[in-house]
Order: C-alpha cells, then sequence, then structure tokens
C-alpha cells in the first residue's frame, strides 16, 4: 500500500492554484474589456493536450475568455512570425500562448521573442526574463515563479534564506535563482558541472529540483527540515508495467526528512497554470496603463 504522506509536510499546490485563480476572478467581476487568451498549437502534437485543458480551465475559473488555435505543422518561421505580429497589434487579444514542442524547423524562442512583451503571459520574451535582473518580477517565467510562491507557502522568510536551486535552464533553474535573490535570498546554482550537488543541498534551507531526472534528489541530500520544491516531470513505468508520472525527488523518503515537499504530480505543475493566469491579469492592467485598452 502506498504511504499517504503527512499533511503538515505535503505543499498542496491545488489549494495555492486555486487561491490564485480566485483572486484573478475577483479581479476580472470588475472589468468589461479584457480580451482573449490565445493559446497556439503547432501541427499534431498530442501531449499538449493535457496542458492546453489545464489553461483552459484555469482561464474559465478566472473568468478570462480562452481561444485555442492550431496551425499547420508545415507554416513557415516567416509565416508564424506574421501572425504573432498580427495578434501583437490586436487590441482583443489579452496575451499569447505558444505552446511546446513544435515542428522541427520552427524556433519556438524566436516566436517567443516576437511575442510583445505587454501580451507575453509566459514570461518567455527575453524581455520578460531580463526585466527580473531589476527585481520586475510581475511577468516571468510561469513555472519558476511558481516554484517562489510554493517557497513563499511554507511561511519562511526569503530574505537570508539559503536556497540551492538545482537545475539552470533559461526558462526555469536562471529566472527562478533570479527571482529569489530579488526577494532577498541568497541562492546557489547547481549543474551538470557541479562536482558535489550534496555538498551544496545539504546546507540549503530550500531545495528547488528541475533536472528531469526521476528519483535524483534522496533523503541524504537534504538537512532535517529543508523545504523541497520538486518541478521534475518524468514518465516512468513502474513494476507491474504501467506509466506513472514522477518528479526529480524521492517524494516518500524525503518526506521523512523534509519539512515541507512538493509532490508530483499536485505541486507546482497547478501553480503554473495559475501564474498564467495571473500575468494575464498583469499583462491587462500593464495593458490599461500603456493606453492600449480602456
Amino acid at each position: 500500500m502506498t504511504q499517504t504522506l503527512p499533511d503538515h509536510r505535503l505543499i498542496d499546490g491545488r489549494n495555492v492554484a486555486r487561491r490564485i485563480l480566485a483572486e484573478c476572478k475577483d479581479y476580472t467581476d470588475e472589468q468589461n474589456n479584457l480580451g482573449r487568451l490565445v493559446s497556439i498549437c503547432i501541427g499534431d502534437v498530442p501531449e499538449t493536450e493535457v496542458y492546453v485543458r489545464n489553461q483552459a480551465r484555469g482561464a474559465e475559473r478566472a473568468g478570462l475568455p480562452f481561444e485555442q488555435v492550431n496551425w499547420d505543422a508545415n507554416i513557415t518561421q516567416d509565416e508564424a512570425k506574421q501572425i504573432i505580429q498580427q495578434m501583437n497589434d490586436d487590441a482583443s487579444i489579452l496575451g499569447v500562448i505558444i505552446q511546446r514542442p513544435a515542428p522541427a524547423h520552427i524556433n519556438i524562442r524566436s516566436l517567443q521573442s516576437a511575442v510583445h512583451p505587454l501580451k507575453d503571459v509566459e514570461g518567455m520574451n527575453p524581455a520578460s526574463i531580463g526585466n527580473i535582473v531589476y527585481s520586475d518580477v510581475a511577468l516571468a517565467p510561469c513555472t519558476a515563479a511558481a516554484s517562489v510562491e510554493l517557497i513563499k507557502e511554507t511561511g519562511l522568510n526569503l530574505e537570508g534564506l539559503e536556497v540551492v536551486m538545482i537545475g539552470h535552464s533559461e526558462i526555469v533553474g536562471k529566472p527562478a535563482a533570479m527571482m529569489l535573490m530579488a526577494e532577498g535570498a541568497t541562492v546557489t546554482v547547481c549543474h551538470h558541472l557541479t562536482r558535489s550537488v550534496a555538498m551544496h543541498s545539504r546546507r540549503a534551507d530550500v531545495v528547488v529540483v528541475a533536472v528531469g531526472i526521476a528519483g535524483f534528489l534522496g533523503p541524504d541530500m537534504i538537512k532535517p527540515g529543508a523545504a523541497v520544491i520538486d518541478i521534475g516531470i518524468n514518465q516512468i513505468t513502474d513494476e507491474d508495467g504501467n506509466f506513472k508520472i514522477v518528479g526529480d525527488v524521492q517524494t516518500q523518503a524525503v518526506t521523512e526528512v523534509a519539512g515541507w515537499i512538493t509532490p508530483v504530480p499536485g505541486g507546482v505543475g497547478p501553480v503554473t497554470v495559475a501564474i498564467l493566469i495571473r500575468n494575464a491579469i498583469v499583462a491587462h492592467k500593464r495593458q490599461v496603463a500603456a493606453g492600449w485598452i480602456s
């Protein structure tokens, strides 16, 4: 029988997401001209269906119109960028979401750069990521922002907090580290060239893991009482031959040592969707301030 995680250690991402979406709904209830979120899928990519469905559900709960569009897999890079430019100029579109993966001939980073920063609800435009360096974190990459939100959920004071970020990707590890520094935390970033990850992680008050390796973080790699934020999503086959989703953390074993821990699924994932919707609210406020909409 699978052991149930102790309630006092489990950070329930679904509850956090519900709170964020409720706050967004309070805002949208007061607005008359919100515009819609547009989600773009390029080609037939079944693995994006869950993400799109969750984003649509989150938008509905927050009172935001949501539209899914599907582009032909043979669309060229230039054609895609031209359509995105039209969306930038369309006042009825609040934000643009580009689903991944995309066909090999499509440069996703280039498309993300084409989305105007004020419509970049995913926080993927280089300008959005660059703003974090200047402590403007309101439109940050969603997963990175979700990890910070979940750390705050523990009630720990981020000022002076010792955080180890394991993983340094451009859309999670690096922006999460910068966001935490903006909150006053002391951050160490570990990656594949780090000689002893455990040496760093064992001294941390908080360990954030985003390496894409199932069960990477074990109980011997954290100090007692630390908070562990698991961003990993890995599909494995269990002893019965069934597929299941697990994180980068040996959840049950680490739970015996950690003070707080996020489960997979049900931890970072729901909060990431809620942050996307919260980013849309920020985008609306900034578009109003810029005179784009009234």
